[in-house]
């Protein structure tokens, strides 16, 4: 699971020491396991969400685990295009690689650490798949697809691309170096990740390596999710004991402890998290299929502008491909 790796993670910025004097650790409220599905033309996913109560997720509406998987020759598979409408999604790849487009010239490949964070806005469509070198080869594909949601004022903005390339995202280093913080958005202390966000949030992947623990930060009005990439440890002021496909909800605080247990299975060696959180927008939310509005009535206007060509179009280079 490499995504961004430094040789010397004891060179990097160090985060403050919480003081659980004079902070909060948050506590544990749910653990929960994602139960595994197909996306697109077919590559496994794990549902991070499913079975988590909404008003604990805001403002996220839903979170992918695409892969871990290894592909044959032939077998890589990714989506065909399709709209989006009133929400934001975000693409973050850890292993493999991924070739993003979309009806605003925004796009291109997504490779190890690197995030693709498209703002769908009023209406966008896109399209993600293997590039045609990697469907001939096969190889790891591993990666997170998470819907960040737009509030009522901001859900019929003109759509954004941002390219987030690997070589952006802000490196951190617990005290003694046995976690590795890869900042994608938000703060963690004083520093800020790379992604411009519309919902303030944050979004950090945390390496620890056996029997390293840290404590993150983390602004208290902000939710907090923990979701294990791989690997087991703890979350928690309680210690709670987790493992690979298992998300976390947190309480209220201003500090999430992590803990990496001594013995890692060989296959993860480490134990690598998603932490994410932002602040509750507090809206009613409809969503369906790939729109998220605040009403059935909103929904059904963007299946009706979908329909009639409103939400963009194809590229001219593709239409004949």
């Amino acid at each position: 699971m490499p995504a961004v790796t430094v040789d010397n993670v004891l060179a990097l910025p160090k985060i403050a020491p919480v003081d659980h004097a004079v902070t909060s650790a948050r506590p544990v409220i749910s653990v929960t396991t994602a139960p595994s599905g197909l996306e697109g033309e077919g590559f496994p996913v794990r549902r991070a969400f499913a079975g988590v109560d909404r008003r604990h997720l805001d403002p996220f509406i839903h979170m992918d685990q695409m892969g871990e998987v290894e592909y044959a020759p032939g077998e890589p598979k990714g989506t065909s295009w399709h709209p989006h409408r009133g929400f934001e999604t975000v693409t973050y790849m850890i292993d493999g690689t991924f070739r993003h487009q979309d009806s605003i010239g925004g796009g291109g490949l997504i490779t190890n650490g690197d995030t693709q964070w498209m703002t769908a806005g009023g209406g966008i469509l896109h399209i993600e798949a293997p590039p045609e070198e990697l469907v001939v080869s096969g190889g790891l594909f591993h990666g997170i697809q998470l819907w960040v949601n737009l509030p009522r004022a901001d859900k019929m903005i003109a759509p954004r691309y941002q390219d987030i390339g690997s070589a952006q995202v802000v490196l951190l280093s617990s005290a003694d170096g046995g976690a590795l913080l890869r900042v994608i958005a938000g703060d963690v202390g004083d520093h800020a990740g790379p992604g411009s966000t519309h919902s303030p949030m944050a979004m950090v992947h945390a390496t620890l390596s056996p029997g390293a623990e840290v404590a993150i930060p983390w602004q208290p009005e902000f939710n907090a999710l923990a979701y294990v990439l791989g690997g087991n440890g703890t979350v928690g002021k309680e210690r709670r004991p987790v493992s690979t496909g298992q998300l976390v909800v947190l309480g209220e605080g201003d500090s999430i402890t992590v803990g990496a247990d001594a013995m890692q299975e060989s296959r993860t060696p480490d134990l690598d998290l998603l932490v994410l959180g932002g602040r509750p927008i507090r809206e009613p939310v409809y969503a369906y299929g790939p729109f998220v509005m605040n009403t059935r009535e909103e929904v059904a206007q963007a299946f009706e502008d979908y329909q009639a060509g409103r939400l963009g179009s194809v590229p001219a280079e593709h239409i004949s491909s």
